[in-house]
């Protein structure tokens, strides 16, 4: 298994704009878009993480964006489209993202990572705390929770 950032690894573009598309139902140019803002700005925000297994197929990945669509663009960046292929499951993958996450972030220069999530208790699992209720674009409140990185 294999982490990647993809600022860092731009051969993989295609292949995890149509993976996450296919993952959360947003159109592929959304993600192609901002991953290519991540290979443009290899600094910044936003950022993309893909994991391959060892025959080279993508079973997870997760994002940095600067807001996962809620009302507090205060609390950013924002983690995002967090996913583990099902087969894979249960295997700490999720937590191995999160950490690889966190400590690209703290080589950056960001000190703080911000989530909305209802998947509470695996994030507290893994050492994020809850921060507030925020309102969603849509007028929900959902839990926002904010980890340090490392």
């Amino acid at each position: 298994m294999q982490i990647l950032r993809l600022s860092d690894y731009p051969q993989y573009k295609e292949m995890a704009a149509q993976w996450f598309s296919e993952k959360w139902q947003i159109p592929v140019e959304a993600y192609l878009e901002s991953i290519q803002i991540s290979i443009d700005q290899k600094h910044a925000i936003p950022q993309w993480y893909i994991v391959l297994n060892k025959d080279k197929y993508l079973i997870a990945g997760a994002g940095v964006i600067d807001n996962d669509f809620h009302e507090r663009k205060d609390l950013t960046p924002n983690l995002c489209a967090l996913f583990v292929e099902e087969n894979y499951r249960n295997q700490n993958i999720a937590k191995q993202i999160l950490d690889f996450v966190r400590e690209d972030l703290s080589n950056q220069g960001i000190q703080t990572l911000y989530l909305i999530t209802d998947h509470t208790e695996f994030y507290e699992k893994c050492g994020w705390r809850f921060l507030t209720l925020v309102k969603d674009e849509e007028g929900e409140m959902v839990r926002m929770y904010v980890a340090d990185t490392f």
